[in-house]
């Protein structure tokens, strides 16, 4: 091998010189040479023994033993395979070489032997393929102890080992093959087949081919099903692995073995219904294999929505939903973990699909004469649940029953919103079973009343959230709600949207009086009831006239918006809901209308610093990180235990921001939807409050009692006093045009710079004006520059043209002259040879002065038409001279090298006689 010779450095590197070194690497040599070249059967066996103790209990002997002890042992399981003894104490000490010692606690910055050697047998391919063919041995310690080096590989090198796997021979079926072994040996394969198919898509399509999906379902029913030990976990987790992301992988789990054998493990059995921790930890397997089924194959796939409703039809077929809901909603004694997992299934369940929200809205709970609906019961989880993460699966359900426009079943559930007495809001809380859903839902909004803890009440608020959700007529329906007074002399019913934000504003007290209340409940209690209020008014006019009505509405937001002790979300969801007021204002009251609302938000709290509030929010971590809040991490061995054992309560002493923005309950109300909602209709505020201050009021058609001549009032003093009251109209528009001014800068510096705050601004109305007036001058005047400039640029495109154009009619000049010579040529040729004719006598005389006048005709017509040429060519390039020279052009820079290559040749034809 190639590598122990710069092992053998390491060693000394780790361990010091020769000397502190000496004792180990020297035993270990010993040893190795004893076994290598030892003559005695019993010699060599005791040998090895010894070295697999010393290798197992010292670090330094396990790197000496990676430096010089791999080759001798490689040979004995290469060549010496009839020797049993030998080849398992081989193996065993392989095995030894490769686990970490544990009672040996050393920095992580020192070097782990365990690791290295790890990467050192793995490097060689013919390493693996020899260990996977000791696997067909007969001996069952040989194929144990294969297994476990095998493990250990895997664990260091996952990706060199997948790879070598695969480029050996029926590799894959070696292992498979070891399923069906005795039950120690069967265990080592599946563990090692778990981590093997982790994110191995070809080596996932072999062990499916090989009948795993049989294998699997095989074992987990021979080991007690859900009620079994951990192998039933290890099979669902190498179940989990062949089915994440892969759809073919599904579809064949579907059309072969089918679902029953998964639902059957969410079957509880027994009268006592015990769950110990591995039994919850196999539902929680279960339940993440049904959740793997439901979203199908990867989003790329062409045909995963196909699948997944597939999927999802199936399992409704074949009556999963009855399974969850009895693990989610009827178990209350199942731990918190599994009824959470179940709530999220069911939610995952309906999502998208109307005939399986039509089963969850048809299903009833609980036998006669205690029954009730489905959806009830969900509800009251909501309520009730000690446990915030129940309370984040359940409040899914809902979501994912009432998203995707789900306007039936959320006009369903608003149509039992109807307010009952208050003495049937103050019974107890177990008469609720009797209750409706709507006025169980309103007796959580109003629960808080008596008590002053608003966690219930926030908690229905989040249910009325995905009720109104896109729904103009729930929202409609909802405004009619009227919540009497606990007693006739406290006042008349008031709407149940004032009491919402009644309850904001004891929230703020609350706040402003204790602020470690605030960094607990209220950090997503406010978000929560904010959240319903941006639902309930967006994109419905009566919704913002009815929050109007009342004036103290208005002046809580722009405190609310301007008090620095406001958290991040509290302060930017209500300057969201200011927006709202503006964007859906309908209102003609002069105060209520929009043009109030954003001069009310110019006065108390600025543009600039209105627009801050949002863009600090949109910079939190919950607005800009693009992870999916339900992103979910694969339930393995290591992270099983921990999801199991779900706490009841958090720690919310923690008040760091970056614990506050990753609050579960936070992360659940600001998701992806809510996200981009509030991104959109930041955009459309700001235009639409630019476009409120660029228009002016609707004018008034009633002429003021001013203008009118009062009787007994003469004509001098009726024009002064009309003169008075224009300059006095004038100096109140010159107001509002300085007014307008400033608000048109702060939007522009708040929508260009963000956080830059100006440190100056102009000091008078008329300035402001004027520096406007600059702006808009400049900006035409670039306007102008970028159509000269776009000119330019074409004329100089036609120079270029016209320029080519010379050159190829120069070209052409140039071989007509050469034609030219070659006819001078052949008439002096002719001329020479009849001389010759003439001296000679004996051939009759030639015209020659007609053959030479007719050359000269040719010569002159082809000369005649160059001239030509040259003359239209010359008016053109005088022509484009005189453009060029109007825009600034050197004509004599264009023009340089132009003719220098050739030109017509001198005519120094003689004539002669």
């Amino acid at each position: 091998m190639d590598l122990v010779s710069g092992y053998k450095g390491v060693v000394g590197l780790v361990f010091g010189n020769e000397n502190s070194a000496s004792n180990e690497d020297s035993y270990v040599e010993r040893l190795l040479d004893r076994i290598s070249n030892g003559v005695l059967a019993e010699d060599r066996r005791t040998a090895i023994t010894e070295l697999q103790s010393v290798v197992a209990e010292n670090q330094a002997a396990q790197l000496a033993f990676g430096a010089m002890g791999f080759p001798v042992l490689m040979g004995i399981l290469k060549e010496e395979r009839n020797d049993v003894e030998m080849v398992r104490g081989a193996l065993e000490t392989l095995v030894s070489a490769l686990t970490p010692i544990g009672h040996v606690k050393g920095l992580k910055s020192e070097v782990q032997p365990a690791l290295m050697n790890t990467d050192l047998l793995s490097r060689e391919a013919e390493s693996i393929s020899l260990l996977l063919s000791l696997l067909s041995e007969e001996d069952f310690y040989i194929r144990y102890y294969t297994l476990q080096i095998l493990t250990a590989l895997l664990h260091n090198s996952t990706n060199r080992l997948q790879e070598a796997i695969l480029t050996i021979p029926r590799g894959i079926t070696r292992l498979m093959d070891m399923l069906m072994d005795r039950e120690v040996i069967r265990n080592e394969a599946l563990l090692l087949l778990t981590y093997l198919t982790r994110e191995a898509e070809e080596i996932q399509k072999i062990v499916v081919f090989e009948g795993a999906f049989e294998k699997i379902f095989s074992i987990i029913k021979e080991e007690g099903g859900s009620d079994g030990g951990v192998v039933v976990q290890d099979c669902l987790e190498l179940l989990n692995n062949l089915l994440r992301n892969n759809a073919s992988n599904q579809i064949l789990l579907r059309e072969t073995m089918g679902f029953e054998p998964l639902i059957s493990m969410l079957k509880l059995r027994g009268s006592s219904y015990r769950f110990t921790q591995q039994k919850t930890i196999n539902l929680l397997s279960a339940l993440e294999t049904i959740d793997l089924l439901m979203r199908g194959g990867l989003e790329t796939d062409a045909g995963k929505d196909a699948n997944r409703l597939t999927n999802t039809t199936v399992l409704i077929q074949k009556k999963v939903l009855d399974h969850l809901l009895m693990l989610g909603v009827e178990s209350q004694w199942a731990p918190v973990a599994v009824r959470c997992a179940a709530l999220r299934c069911i939610g995952d369940l309906i999502a998208g699909n109307s005939r399986n929200r039509d089963a969850l809205s048809s299903k009833v709970l609980g036998e006669q004469p205690q029954v009730e609906p489905a959806l009830n019961s969900i509800l009251r989880i909501i309520i009730r649940s000690s446990s915030m993460q129940e309370f984040i699966a359940a409040d899914y359900v809902f979501k994912s029953f009432c998203e995707q426009k789900n306007i039936d079943g959320q006009t369903m559930l608003a149509s039992t919103l109807i307010p009952q007495p208050h003495s049937i809001n103050n019974a107890p809380l177990e008469d609720d079973v009797n209750m409706s859903f709507g006025s169980m839902l309103l007796r959580g909004l109003t629960l808080s009343e008596n008590d002053g803890d608003l966690e219930p009440c926030c908690r229905a608020a989040s249910v009325l959230t995905h009720i109104l959700k896109d729904n103009i007529q729930c929202k409609e329906r909802v405004l009619q709600i009227e919540l009497e007074a606990p007693s006739p002399t406290l006042g008349a019913p008031e709407p149940l949207m004032h009491h919402m934000v009644k309850y904001l504003a004891i929230l703020s007290s609350i706040r402003n009086k204790d602020s470690s209340y605030a960094a607990s409940k209220n950090l997503y209690v406010e978000p929560i009831i904010q959240k319903l209020l941006i639902s309930w008014l967006a994109q419905c006019p009566n919704a913002v006239k009815c929050f109007l009505d009342s004036r103290f509405h208005l002046t809580y937001l722009l405190e609310l918006v301007s008090n620095p002790s406001s958290t991040v979300f509290a302060s930017g969801l209500a300057a969201v809901l200011l927006g709202i007021c503006v964007l859906y204002n309908k209102s003609t009251d002069s105060g209520k209308d929009a043009f109030g609302i954003v001069d009310a938000i110019s006065q108390k709290v600025g543009l600039t610093s209105y627009f801050l509030k949002l863009e600090e929010m949109q910079k939190s971590h919950l607005f800009s990180s693009t992870e999916q809040a339900r992103t979910r991490k694969p339930l393995t061995r290591s992270s099983a235990a921990s999801l199991a054992d779900i706490e009841e309560d958090v720690d919310e002493n923690d008040s760091s921001d970056q614990k506050n923005e990753s609050h579960p309950i936070l992360v659940s109300v600001f998701d992806s939807q809510f996200v981009d909602f509030i991104k959109q209709l930041e955009a459309d505020i700001r235009e639409s409050m630019v476009e409120v201050y660029s228009q002016p009021k609707s004018q008034v058609a009633v002429v003021p009692a001013e203008l009118e001549q009062r009787g007994g009032e003469n004509d001098r003093d009726y024009s002064k006093r009309l003169k008075s009251f224009v300059e006095k109209q004038c100096f109140e528009i010159q107001n509002l045009l300085a007014r307008n001014a400033t608000l048109a800068e702060d939007l522009a510096k708040t929508g260009g710079s963000g956080y830059s705050r100006p440190d100056h601004q102009p000091g008078g109305g008329a300035d402001r004006i004027h520096v406007e007036k600059l702006r808009i001058d400049l900006q035409e005047a670039n306007q102008r520059l970028e159509i000269l400039k776009t000119e330019k640029a074409k004329v100089e495109s036609e120079a270029s043209t016209y320029q080519n154009l010379a050159g190829k009619m120069e070209s052409d000049l140039k071989s007509l002259s050469d034609a030219y010579n070659s006819l001078e040529q052949a008439n002096f040729q002719l001329e020479k040879e009849m001389k010759i004719l003439k001296n000679g006598g004996n051939t009759p005389s030639l015209d020659i002065e007609a053959i030479k006048a007719e050359a000269r005709e040719e010569s002159e017509a082809e000369l005649n038409d160059l001239l030509v040429c040259l003359g239209q060519e010359q008016s053109k390039v005088e022509k484009l001279s005189s453009r060029l020279k109007e825009l600034g052009e050197d004509v004599d820079q264009l023009l340089e090298g132009i003719g220098d290559d050739g030109g017509l040749p001198e005519d120094d034809e003689e004539d002669e006689d």
